[in-house]
């Protein structure tokens, strides 16, 4: 990468403050970068770090009015974040390889697009579509009657199950597995378990991304479907027949039970676990490591195990906070009391 500040500052559709001329070869955190690099300034937090940064451009916020001189170069634009993500998948070239490696597999009655890139050692089963731009990676299994959108990434052993659909924009990261079974069984006499069969699908929408060693399970009946721009975290378990959507994202090791719908736009922190057979609103945000178990309305904030609504949770969290103290003071009423008893009965 070997950029004037000019250049850069057209593509994000910003100004310049400073020297337009001067060349940027690398893209660094605002603390660490020294001349050559470019950073950004979003969270008022590292406000500190632009009077004193090594980077020979900063990008910040249009009304960004600084309190002391700044030695560095500025790029004004609307959105310092946005603007840097960017600049950041512009430089990220890494994944633009084109071509089909060998050995690798692909079925006769296969159809592949234009401009694809296959790994070494990945399987495509028979009836498989994929599309224009599609990139797979080293050691990926695709089963029968898979459709793969274009400009789909798909990352190292990835393991697609039969009859999945996969829409445009999407990227699945390494060890996900999309389409086992959902986890299906019914008592036999007490004792022994038996298999429901699960010959259902899973749908994954446009611009979805999927992060490592997540499971998405395919549905007894019908579809598990993960809708348009939702964004999954590392190691999350997706059950059968789930719906997750437009929108949403969900950290790291959250569990959702079979058949729970969730809606649009809604944030689901960490280690959550969600029970099955319930409806979560839209906009609904859950904080980290709550048990959702009952149905969630619009716009609703819980945390907690069980999940209760935030305010709930911060009162009775600051009763929790003196229990010890609660219980020390109970102990010596009680005390109290057995000796106001005993000086009355005497």
């Amino acid at each position: 990468m070997k950029y004037t500040i000019q250049q850069i500052a057209n593509f994000l559709q910003g100004s310049v403050e400073g020297d337009a001329g001067v060349e940027i070869n690398n893209l660094a955190k605002i603390e660490e970068a020294k001349p050559g690099d470019i950073s950004f300034l979003a969270n008022p937090v590292y406000t500190p770090f632009i009077y004193r940064t090594g980077a020979s451009a900063v990008i910040v916020r249009k009304d960004f009015k600084p309190e002391k001189p700044v030695k560095t170069n500025l790029i004004r634009v609307e959105d310092p974040y946005e603007a840097f993500s960017k600049l950041l998948g512009f430089y990220n070239k890494k994944h633009d390889k084109t071509g089909i490696e060998t050995p690798s597999y692909i079925s006769k009655t296969a159809q592949i697009g234009e401009n694809v890139y296959i790994g070494s050692f990945v399987y495509i089963g028979e009836n498989v579509r994929i599309g224009n731009n599609v990139k797979i990676f080293p050691g990926t299994f695709i089963g029968d009657d898979v459709n793969v959108g274009d400009d789909t990434l798909i990352f190292a052993n990835v393991s697609i199950y039969h009859d999945t659909k996969i829409g445009k924009n999407v990227t699945i990261h390494s060890g996900t597995v999309i389409g086992g079974d959902g986890f299906g069984f019914v008592p036999s006499n007490g004792k022994d378990f038996k298999k429901v069969p699960q010959i259902g699908n899973v749908i994954i929408e446009d611009y979805v991304e999927i992060g490592s060693n997540t499971s998405i399970d395919r549905a007894t009946l019908g579809s598990t479907i993960v809708r348009r721009g939702v964004k999954l975290d590392n190691f999350i378990q997706v059950a059968h027949n789930v719906e997750i959507g437009e929108n949403t994202v969900i950290a790291a090791l959250t569990g959702i039970s079979g058949s729970t719908k969730i809606g649009k736009n809604c944030m689901i922190g960490g280690q959550v676990g969600i029970a099955g057979h319930i409806k979560i609103g839209n906009n609904v945000k859950i904080g980290a490591q709550s048990g959702v178990s009952h149905n969630l309305k619009d716009d609703e904030i819980v945390v907690g195990s069980p999940a209760i609504p935030i305010k709930q949770f911060k009162k009775s969290s600051i009763i929790f906070k003196n229990l010890d103290d609660l219980y020390k003071r109970i102990q010596k009423l009680e005390k109290e009391l057995k000796k106001y008893k005993e000086t009355d009965k005497s």
